[in-house]
This record gives structure tokens, C-alpha cells and sequence, in this order.
């Protein structure tokens, strides 16, 4: 497989730059390619996306050079598999709550020596053609992120532990889980839930780890295009 673009920007201290989809769109996986984005996001918990699906997008974006990233739909390491042996570089798992959960997501991402991932499709060994089977696996584990989503008060109040785990750099949040946890369904923005946040983020901050927004920067393709469908029936009086 290519590199990973957003692990090399971050190790520079950059920000990737991707496109974010949730629903079938080759021609935007194309777009985002031939206007020079280092990632296309795919999210597979709330949206309708298949293995299939996500093995012609991973083509896709090795052919346009961008690095293919998804939220994978749970934590079950078959499933978590199933897409990262498609060719899936960066992955988002939801709702990780305790330290024996990251400890689980990182034997199940990363081959031998950081973790235990079962050895793998004709994709990631390029069908034989691309270096013996250690190095493919070495090149593999290099280019493979893995960011836990921090999305509920359980998971903030054992967040200490969780950042001891090693193989995990960068963790997603959940605004929207985190407030229904706390008894504020609805209200990602209450002040309770912004301190919980706040003070998680310092947590990991001061961890020498990271936040998803330390290295990535979304254009959410759903939400651009409601906003050019306003734009428009604002410009015709509707």
C-alpha cells in the first residue's frame, strides 16, 4: 500500500486535509485525488457501507493517492479486520470505554510485534509482488493509525488508563454521546460537558498524545451540500 498521508503530516507537526463521506461516491473519491486532499473518510457505524463497498473505495484511493480512512461500525475484531484487510490505513472505533478495550483494538490492528492481527488479504501482501511477507507486515504496522473515540463519561473517567496503552497516538471524541451519558441528551455544548472535554483533552495533551483535530481538518461532504441547497432556495426567494 501507499504511505499514510496523515501519519506523515502529523509527524511534521501538519494537518491533514480530507474529504468526509456517508453515502457511495466514487466521482468525489476522484475529485478529492485530482484536487490534492490527503484523505477520504468513510464512516461505517452510522452509514450503510459494506465490505464491498470499502474494498472499491480503498482501489480507488490508492489509484488517486489518497490515504483511505474509516470508522469502523464496533469493536468486534472480525469486523475491525474485515475492513483494515481491505486496505483501510486510518481507523475510528467507536464507544472505547476502558483500558482492556484499547488493549483489545491494538491486537487486533497491528501484526506482531505491537499486537496479534491474523495475517491477511492478497491486497495488504500485494499478491506476493511488492517485498517478503515481514516487510510487507513491518510496512503495514507503520502506516496503520488507530484512534479510539472518547465518547462517554465511563470512558473520561478511566481516560488515564486508556492513555497508557501503547500503539495509540490519537483519540477521536463524541459530543453527542458524551452529553447523553451525562444526562444531557441533546446538549453537546453544556458547560458540564465541555469541562469533561476540556479536561480530557489536557489529559491527553499531557500524555504526548493527540486529539483528532491536532491532525485532521474535514470537509463534511452531507453538510456542504445542504449548505449549497440553502444557499440556493435563499437565492430564489424560498
Amino acid at each position: 500500500m501507499a504511505g499514510n498521508k496523515v501519519i506523515e503530516r502529523m509527524r511534521r507537526g501538519e494537518k491533514a486535509l480530507g474529504l468526509s463521506l456517508s453515502f457511495y461516491a466514487d466521482e468525489l473519491i476522484e475529485v478529492a485525488g485530482r484536487m490534492g486532499l490527503d484523505y477520504v473518510n468513510f464512516d461505517g457505524q452510522h452509514s450503510p457501507t459494506s465490505p464491498e463497498t470499502i474494498d472499491r473505495f480503498c482501489r480507488m484511493c490508492d489509484g488517486w493517492g489518497v490515504t483511505p480512512s474509516m470508522r469502523v461500525p464496533d469493536q468486534i475484531p472480525s469486523n475491525i479486520l474485515n475492513y483494515i484487510d481491505r486496505g483501510v490505513q486510518v481507523i475510528t472505533v467507536p464507544d472505547v470505554e476502558s483500558k482492556e478495550q484499547a488493549e483489545a483494538l491494538v491486537q487486533a490492528c497491528f501484526f506482531a510485534p505491537i499486537g496479534r492481527r491474523s495475517f491477511t488479504s492478497p491486497r495488504i501482501m500485494r499478491y506476493g509482488l511488492d517485498g517478503d511477507p515481514g516487510t510487507r507486515m513491518r510496512d503495514t504496522n507503520e502506516n496503520m493509525l488507530v484512534m479510539p473515540q472518547i465518547e462517554n463519561i465511563t470512558a473520561y473517567n478511566n481516560l488515564d488508563e486508556i492513555l497508557t496503552v501503547p500503539g495509540l497516538e490519537v483519540f477521536a471524541g463524541g459530543p453527542n454521546d458524551l452529553a447523553q451519558s451525562m444526562g444531557h441528551p441533546g446538549e453537546p455544548n453544556h458547560p458540564d460537558c465541555l469541562k469533561v472535554t476540556e479536561e480530557g483533552t489536557a489529559k491527553i495533551h499531557a500524555a504526548g498524545k493527540l486529539r483528532s483535530d491536532d491532525v485532521t481538518v474535514e470537509f463534511k461532504a452531507t453538510e456542504s451540500i445542504q449548505d449549497a441547497i440553502a444557499a440556493l432556495l435563499r437565492a430564489n426567494g424560498r
